[in-house]
C-alpha cells in the first residue's frame, strides 16, 4: 500500500469513497475488517447509531421535499437527487465503517489498533503502553501529542505510551503521539482486556 503522504488529494478521496462502500458491503455480510484469530474486536458506533440514522432519515426528507420543488426543472432535479442520494450513502457509509473496523486487540502480534471508521487506524504495540484506563471525557482540549478519537461527544478510554507512535491524518499529515483517547462501547473490558495482554495472558 502505497504511503498516504505519497498520495494526491483526489487518490485520498477515492480511496475514503472505496473504503466506504467496502465498509457497508462488510455491514451487509456482518464481517468486520481486520480480525484475526486470537484477537479481540471492541465496538464503539452504538452510541452514534441513533444520531446518525437520524441525520440519514432528514436527508431522505429533504431529498423528497426537494423532488416536488424542483419537479418543473427536470434537469436541476436530477442533479440535486444524485448529490441527495450520495449524501445519504456517505451518511450510512460512515455508520457501517464504524461498525465494521472496531478497535481490535491483537495479543500474538503485540499490536492495540485504535480506530475511527475508514479515517484512523493507530498502531500501538503492547510494549509502549505505560497505562491504559477507564476515563470518562466529555471536553478535549489541542495538544501536541494527543490523539482525541470523539463519538458521540465523548471517550471513555485513555492510553498513555512511554513511547510515541506515529498518526497519519486523512490528508497524509504525520503526527507523533503519546496520548490516545478513544470511545469503546465496553471501556472496562477493552481496558482490562489490554492489561491482561500486557501481562502475557490471553485475551478471554
Amino acid at each position: 500500500m502505497k504511503d498516504a503522504s505519497l498520495l494526491t488529494v483526489p487518490s485520498l478521496l477515492l480511496r475514503h469513497e472505496l473504503r466506504l462502500l467496502a465498509s457497508l458491503w462488510l455491514w451487509m455480510a456482518r464481517r468486520t475488517h481486520g480480525t484475526v484469530d486470537g484477537s479481540a474486536a471492541f465496538g464503539y458506533a452504538r452510541g452514534q447509531g441513533a444520531m446518525m440514522f437520524g441525520f440519514a432519515f432528514v436527508c431522505v426528507v429533504e431529498s423528497v421535499g426537494m423532488s416536488v420543488l424542483l419537479s418543473d426543472w427536470p434537469a436541476v432535479h436530477h442533479v440535486v437527487l444524485v448529490l441527495d442520494v450520495y449524501t445519504v450513502v456517505f451518511v450510512v457509509g460512515l455508520h457501517a465503517a464504524s461498525v465494521v473496523r472496531p478497535h481490535v486487540l491483537d495479543p500474538a502480534a503485540g499490536v492495540l489498533r485504535i480506530r475511527r471508521a475508514v479515517h484512523v487506524d493507530v498502531r500501538i504495540p503492547l510494549e509502549r503502553i505505560s497505562s491504559v484506563r477507564r476515563e470518562l471525557r466529555a471536553t478535549h482540549e489541542p495538544r501536541d501529542g494527543e490523539l482525541n478519537l470523539v463519538v458521540g461527544a465523548q471517550t471513555s478510554v485513555t492510553v498513555e505510551l512511554a513511547e510515541p507512535v506515529s498518526h497519519v491524518s486523512f490528508l497524509g499529515r504525520h503526527r507523533e503521539v503519546r496520548v490516545v483517547r478513544c470511545h469503546a462501547d465496553d471501556a472496562g473490558g477493552l481496558v482490562r482486556a489490554v492489561n491482561r495482554a500486557r501481562e502475557g495472558h490471553a485475551v478471554p
